[in-house]
């Protein structure tokens, strides 16, 4: 499905937050038509008042897609405004995190085409990924229509089934979180060796920043790149010598933070 026809039948945006935005964003530089969109939201900000779109209005009997973006505690209040769409060709889109297609099945009806999405927050800067997972109701063209949304905002991947949510959300949906926190151990070692903080923040973000630019555009893998960048016996391998140690250094860590973020969203979808 391109973009005019999507324009023609329309799309609503259930919910436009910090992710919601940046999506619309991103559809509307791809030429989606201001007045193909709906926008639901208790509070929209100024930036998608202004955009054209139908804010809080009328929706539409039979759109081609239903986004759903909002958080997983007013998911009770806000299904009830799209059940009347399910069972037909309205194909819903959650990036709603931790809500499982079942639960959009037994809200819409188990025939409704579903697909569940899990993006991370570079989305917001056109630099995230999103893993999808369709139900047996999505046709492989919603897929691709979901896909080609979801390439808004970054990369997309297919699942083979649901339940790899779990590690996806434990790599890649809280992932940012852990870089986050490495930029700021970077910087605090940094003032301990004598950096002014800003100074050490500012060299930690942009070395971190650079790196990943670096592992993503090159052809070499990223132990690769490592050992390119590794003299014997210099600094760098001075500083790995600690960090790879297996028993006390990032490997052990880096599988226990990942698996203690997969477990906690297995308990939350198992209730």
């Amino acid at each position: 499905m391109t973009m005019n026809e999507l324009s023609r039948r329309g799309l609503v945006l259930l919910g436009c937050g910090k992710m919601g935005s940046a999506m619309l964003e991103g559809w509307l530089k791809d030429g989606l038509a201001p007045g193909a969109v709906w926008v639901i939201d208790p509070k929209p900000s100024d930036w998608v008042q202004g955009t054209g779109v139908h804010v809080n209005a009328d929706l539409p009997a039979a759109p081609a897609i239903v986004l759903i973006a909002v958080k997983p505690q007013m998911m009770g209040e806000a299904l009830p405004a799209i059940a009347a769409m399910g069972g037909g060709g309205t194909l819903f889109l959650s990036v709603a995190a931790g809500t499982p297609i079942a639960a959009f099945e037994a809200a819409l009806g188990a025939n409704s085409p579903i697909v569940r999405a899990m993006p991370n927050t570079p989305a917001a800067v056109g630099r995230g990924i999103t893993a999808i997972i369709g139900n047996a109701h999505a046709s492989a063209a919603q897929l691709d229509l979901a896909e080609m949304l979801l390439r808004a905002v970054g990369q997309v991947v297919r699942l083979g089934k649901e339940d790899q949510m779990d590690a996806v959300t434990g790599v890649s949906g809280s992932g940012p979180a852990y870089v986050f926190h490495m930029i700021e151990c970077l910087a605090r070692a940094g003032e301990a060796q004598g950096l002014a903080p800003d100074l050490a923040m500012q060299l930690a973000q942009a070395t971190v920043a650079g790196a990943g630019a670096l592992a993503e555009g090159s052809d070499e893998t990223p132990a690769q790149l490592r050992v390119n960048v590794t003299s014997p016996n210099g600094t760098t391998q001075a500083g790995l010598d600690v960090l790879m140690d297996e028993e006390t250094g990032l490997p052990p860590l880096m599988a226990r933070t990942v698996a203690a973020a997969a477990d906690r969203s297995r308990e939350l979808r198992n209730g």
